[in-house]
């Protein structure tokens, strides 16, 4: 659960005092090893304002591969857990560059803070008092944003686009139920029916089942899945109803929609196996992305691609061999071929990869990998190099 930060946790770590005291304490290691002799240190310089001062700075460690700004900003734990990666609100926001927008969900600030940089006026309101400091603090630079206390189900501004991030837990547990979360999917389009809407929600929700009317867009970030958000018609793209953002720390975006053409070859597999970006997955935009890039599937139900060569910045495997899956042959081949390093992906099929592995006793020296999947009704086994 973590600490339990107090608003008056909030203005001291926010002064030039709690600064200094941050400072002294993020010198300290904060390890395993040597945590409770840091922790008395800490105690007898600062008293009682140190699980605050511990928190803080861990947090603000665990932040950095996900908020541009972590250095300088607080935190309570379930808002980082909780809080959008500033390259993807960052995209979010130049969609809606020049736009007024009000965030009614907008907890510490991190959608706000890329919104101020290209919206001439931007509000924040959420009902947590605590959370509602700590995005003072950390937009205290920002000075086009408007904060307050407010309901997300109660309108209270006339921006011209509405976002909001609902939690997605209910019970203690996450949930992909859009009436359970808080506040529910539901009571959210009702509140703003109407109005310029986007929601930021969990990628796992069925979108089949949520007939959503504007467009659809899954966004991930270094090959991780982040979310989903839901953009109401008068922010979609005209004739998008899906699209999938894949984001990079070290490449140009790759944008996908179903506007773009998905004719496809039914052919042999290729010279390698590629297992598109969990974005495209999720968005239901395979074909998509085998027609943009000369690949094809290697079963029509099936998300893996295979062609002759592989798109820039996406990982392949090199087809070395195929077989049907049956454990003892490939067993005997993996030792023939001097198997150590075993790499097992699946799908389509019922197996654990762990489970398997121990099953089959690579102890070589070759690294390998194995991609196997059901084409047609037969269980499939294609032994690969390790990219």
């Amino acid at each position: 659960m973590g600490y339990a930060f107090s608003r008056d946790d909030v203005a001291h770590l926010g002064s030039a005092a709690g600064a200094a005291a941050l400072a002294e304490v993020d010198s300290l290691a904060l390890t395993p090893a040597c945590l409770l002799r840091d922790l008395e240190r800490i105690r007898r310089s600062h008293g009682d304002r140190a699980a605050a001062l511990v928190e803080t700075v861990r947090l603000r460690r665990r932040a950095t591969a996900k908020l541009a700004a972590a250095r300088e900003w607080l935190f309570t734990d379930d808002a980082l857990q909780q809080a959008t990666p500033t390259a993807v609100a960052r995209h979010r926001a130049e969609r809606l560059r020049g736009r007024s927008v009000h965030d009614v969900t907008c907890s510490i600030g991190a959608e706000l803070a890329e919104l101020a940089r290209v919206c001439p006026a931007v509000i924040g309101s959420d009902l947590d008092d605590v959370r509602l400091s700590i995005a003072a603090h950390n937009l205290s630079n920002a000075r086009n944003v408007l904060l307050a206390k407010a309901d997300a189900l109660r309108p209270v501004s006339t921006a011209e686009v509405v976002i909001a991030d609902p939690a997605r837990r209910a019970d203690g547990r996450r949930t992909h139920d859009p009436a359970k979360l808080q506040p529910p999917l539901p009571d959210l389009l009702a509140a703003y029916a109407g109005r310029d809407l986007a929601v930021k929600c969990a990628p796992g929700l069925d979108f089949d089942k949520l007939a959503w009317a504007g467009e659809i867009e899954v966004a991930s970030l270094d090959g991780a899945v982040r979310e989903a958000c839901l953009w109401s018609p008068g922010l979609a793209e005209a004739g998008v109803t899906r699209r999938a953002t894949v984001l990079s720390s070290s490449r140009p975006p790759e944008i996908l929609t179903d506007a773009e053409p998905d004719d496809i070859p039914e052919r042999e597999p290729g010279d390698w196996i590629i297992d598109p970006d969990g974005a495209v997955v999720r968005a239901g935009l395979v074909r998509h992305y085998a027609a943009k890039h000369g690949l094809w599937q290697l079963d029509p139900r099936i998300a893996y691609l295979t062609g002759d060569t592989v798109p820039d910045g996406m990982r392949g495997f090199r087809i070395l061999d195929r077989m049907d899956f049956r454990e003892k042959p490939l067993r005997a081949e993996l030792h023939r071929r001097d198997c150590g390093p075993l790499e097992i992906l699946t799908r389509g099929v019922d197996l654990d990869p762990d489970a398997l592995r121990a099953k089959l006793k690579p102890r070589g020296k070759q690294p390998h990998s194995l991609v196997i999947t059901r084409i047609g009704k037969t269980a499939t086994v294609f032994l690969c190099d390790t990219p």
